[in-house]
């Protein structure tokens, strides 16, 4: 029975500072999640690299390995099939060698097909492929758009629905060939862990970064591009040495910048603890914080960031100092528990955290204010969404 929810991802891997990876896969996991027979499928160029026998079977579902779950913090239920590109794929010169045209091809048509109900992607090679093959397609383009659609893609009735993440990418979809009614604006979402209330592995936390005599701990979680804010954060650090910070996520070479930045404005209340593996220590440490901050830069790069970040800060039920970029507005009105300040200003920002410090006093149990309102913003609740735009003889079958 075809019925597969087949979701393809033009790379997977397992290094700090993959959104757009993290997105395919969470993706995936939340449809697994709802009870969808959910495969998520990838290019591997190990696999297969000394046998290209492996070229002749190469869909495989299994069980993720432990690195990936505790990269990704993904469920039991999800399932994978990575495809063997083995020499000479991508080696040498000529179409028929190219990845994407064994992909396209030979994989999707031949191995693929067979078993799968609809295609979920963000790789448009992929998404016109399936199309062609006659399945239905769910494409989702994070950015806008600078090539005519195909039409006879765009309006062939495979081609269901089109995820953007605002609607100025969503109109950019339109103005090149879209059709309005196909394609939606859907914030991203944050995973159901965030939820699970860890109080022991929180204390924890608190034990090892809480330094100096400081009672109160401040959590950054995130990218650390200057647009994210990070500078603004470290003299907002340095207003309030009372305090101590801690800031997770990005590359090496971004901590030890950073690291050497804080060093050189004398900030010793502020932590770098680099991308924290398994990633589901994530939950605890966000419980763990008094506040947790989002100092986002005001700019061109913040009126299209997705608050999945905000999303997860609401999930742990842990108060927040929100910088006032355009895509959080729309929750300024919610009943949550939070501090709003004015971007760009390390001074305003210091000065809301404080605030939100005496506001806010820390709850082992978090504020379930923040806690039921995060529910809507999961990304199971995100998936059930896409699939509502989706013919309904054409959605996979819950098998569970």
């Amino acid at each position: 029975m075809k019925n597969k929810y087949l979701f393809f991802s033009r790379t997977i891997s397992l290094k700090p500072d993959t959104a757009h990876e993290i997105h395919d896969v969470l993706c995936a996991n939340a449809a697994a999640n709802l009870g969808y027979d959910t495969a998520l499928v990838y290019p591997d160029t190990q696999r297969g690299k000394f046998n290209p026998g492996e070229l002749f079977s190469p869909f495989h579902l299994r069980h993720p390995e432990q690195d990936f779950v505790e990269f990704y913090d993904v469920q039991e239920k999800l399932k994978i099939s990575t495809l063997p590109m083995p020499w000479p794929i991508d080696c040498i010169g000529g179409k028929f060698t190219a990845s994407m045209t064994v992909l396209t091809r030979y994989y999707l048509p031949f191995h693929l097909l067979p078993q799968t109900k609809i295609v979920h992607t963000r790789d448009w090679n992929f998404a016109k492929a399936a199309v062609k093959n006659q399945i239905p397609t769910i494409y989702e383009r994070h950015y806008f758009q600078s090539e005519k659609f195909p039409a006879e893609i765009v309006h062939s009735p495979f081609f269901q629905i089109a995820i953007t993440q605002s609607e100025p990418i969503r109109q950019s979809l339109i103005e090149y060939g879209m059709p309005p009614e196909k394609v939606v604006w859907l914030h991203n979402g944050f995973d159901q862990s965030f939820l699970l209330r860890q109080p022991q592995q929180a204390e924890e936390w608190r034990e090892q970064l809480l330094e100096n005599e400081r009672q109160q701990l401040v959590v950054y979680s995130g990218a650390l591009y200057p647009f994210k804010g990070i500078d603004v954060l470290i003299d907002a650090a340095k207003e309030l040495p009372h305090i101590q910070f801690a800031i997770t996520g990005g590359k090496e070479e971004q901590v030890t910048a950073y690291q050497q930045l804080a060093k050189e404005k004398q900030v010793d209340n502020v932590k770098f603890l680099g991308w924290i593996l398994p990633r589901q220590r994530l939950v605890s440490l966000f419980q763990a914080a008094d506040i947790l901050v989002h100092p986002h830069c005001s700019g061109k790069s913040a009126d299209f960031t997705n608050p999945v970040k905000f999303f997860q800060y609401m999930a742990s039920g842990t108060p927040i100092v929100i910088t006032e970029i355009t895509p959080l507005m729309p929750f300024k009105d919610m009943p949550l528990s939070a501090v709003w300040c004015e971007p760009d200003h390390p001074q305003k920002l210091a000065q809301a955290i404080q605030q939100a410090l005496e506001i806010y006093p820390r709850k082992i149990s978090g504020y379930l204010n923040n806690i039921e309102l995060a529910h809507q913003f999961s990304w199971e609740n995100r998936a059930e969404k896409i699939l509502s735009y989706v013919e309904e003889p054409l959605r996979p079958i819950m098998t569970i």
